[in-house]
């Protein structure tokens, strides 16, 4: 297990978070000190924790989070793991990891390659970037700082298990979210199932016509 830094909470803050579908919850925001990458990183601590609270690590998504697009699945996750986190006890970690790592600006020049296309891996190869350029390491500070050892993960990506695992936090099962699909994702979507093995029915991930 890596020897890193201990985290240590900042503020905490309550915030009564309301949704478009009219979904209504009072969470948690906290803040830390100390984090290894030193980003801003946010937990959002909803309904009561128990021993193995449910845990989402959720990639920041301008695009999907905030203004609706359909060329992911990030909003409905988010909305979807906020609920299911509120109902069971536990955390939302909302990281500061646009694009899986490579940044708004450059992820938004991978999704003109993909207009051409490539994939949403062969687009960040072609501009000399990586698949996926997430860490985690932070993500475990921030959880250890929160008083979190073990945890279900709601998650399809095996890789953020693993390293988790890595890090020392003690994953017991890792929870599948719903799947999300629109004519503009489902490609997006089937390579996440064939490049990095995320856990999503590919026999339901048929092309869709655009209307």
């Amino acid at each position: 297990m890596p020897d890193t830094p201990a985290a240590t909470p900042r503020a905490r803050v309550r915030v009564p978070l309301r949704f478009a579908d009219g979904y209504s919850v009072d969470a948690e925001l906290v803040t830390f000190h100390g984090l290894t990458d030193g980003q801003e990183h946010v937990a959002v601590v909803l309904g009561d924790p128990g021993p193995v609270p449910l845990v989402r690590l959720h990639s920041e998504c301008l695009t999907g989070d905030v203004f609706g697009s359909a060329r992911c699945d990030c909003g409905p996750q988010l909305r979807e793991a906020v609920e299911r986190i509120a109902d069971r006890g536990g955390v939302l970690l909302y990281l500061r990891q646009e694009g899986r790592g490579i940044g708004l600006y450059n992820k938004l020049d991978a999704y003109a390659l993909q207009d051409q296309g490539l994939d949403t891996y062969e687009a960040n190869a072609a501009l000399g970037l990586p698949e996926d350029d997430r860490d985690y390491t932070a993500a475990a500070q921030m959880l250890r700082a929160l008083g979190i050892t073990a945890l279900d993960l709601l998650s399809n990506n095996p890789d953020k298990a693993d390293q988790l695992r890595g890090l020392g936090i003690d994953v017991h099962d890792r929870v599948p979210t719903g799947v999300f699909t629109t004519p503009h994702n489902v490609r997006y979507l089937r390579a996440k199932v064939l490049q990095t093995q995320h856990t999503l029915p590919l026999a339901d991930l048929t092309e869709l016509s655009v209307g």
